[in-house]
């Protein structure tokens, strides 16, 4: 069975800051199955959750930045009601992955923060950028980091920044195997990181690669960081692409 399609919430942060309830409705309509958070823009778990089953989907993951242990376990304890099984680690820091020494820290502090993730039956994934990709010793950062944290620790891949680090995704994924737990989806120009992005489907990405390559997946989540289109246009016309390709499953 193919993926579900889900949405990462970052790409209509502006929309949600002013009505949440309203975009999860919206989003519901359009056929998602699921979203993945990314804060709750004044609502509490408990209210986001009641929202998501208004609207009819479910939180296929939740990003959660990294901080002290003690503060990432209380945003731990906050997701708890949402009922997504994944919560992603979204970004280390570009020096993270400057040699080994560093990526041994990343990796370190992932591993912590996966102890606790573990204690409350959460599973913990790492999202990629574009900077993880330098090759230190004949291997991509990124790789080395996951060679290096617990086994159980999935990978949030982004095809679209794997793209632009310089790496073919499809390669990436294969690489990965089960660990790519999901895909972040996203299509644009792929030649810098400042260019904006495009419907999924209307760009430079290989999407039916990258999907095939990764079939373990268990989500395929539609982000636009920025487009010069209308966000929800664009939001919708991505799940059209997934979905009538047969590449991910809607609710429809």
């Amino acid at each position: 069975m193919a993926a579900a399609t889900s949405v990462q919430l970052y790409s209509l942060r502006e929309q949600c800051a002013v009505d949440f309830r309203a975009v999860l409705r919206r989003l519901g309509e359009i056929g998602f199955v699921g979203v993945e958070t990314a804060g709750f823009h004044g609502l509490t778990g408990a209210e986001v959750r009641a929202a998501l089953d208004d609207a009819g989907l479910v939180a296929s993951s939740a990003h959660i930045n990294l901080a002290s242990d003690d503060d990432f376990a209380r945003a731990l304890d906050e997701h708890a009601a949402l009922g997504c099984s994944i919560v992603v680690v979204p970004v280390l820091a570009p020096k993270a992955f400057s040699d080994l020494d560093a990526i041994r820290r990343g990796a370190d502090h992932l591993n912590r923060v996966h102890a606790l993730a573990r204690q409350r039956d959460l599973t913990l994934a790492y999202h990629n950028h574009f900077w993880e990709f330098p090759i230190i010793d004949g291997r991509p950062g990124l790789l080395h980091l996951f060679d290096l944290v617990d086994r159980t620790i999935v990978a949030e891949v982004d095809v679209y920044w794997a793209r632009v680090g310089g790496v073919d995704p499809s390669a990436l994924l294969r690489e990965l195997g089960s660990r790519a737990a999901l895909l972040h989806v996203k299509d644009g120009p792929a030649a810098n990181p400042e260019q904006n992005m495009v419907a999924v489907g209307d760009g430079a990405i290989d999407v039916p690669g990258a999907v095939a390559a990764a079939p373990e997946a268990a989500w395929h989540i539609v982000e636009l960081d920025r487009c010069d289109t209308d966000m929800f246009d664009a939001v919708a016309r991505s799940y059209q692409y997934l979905v009538d390709h047969g590449l991910s499953r809607g609710r429809r």
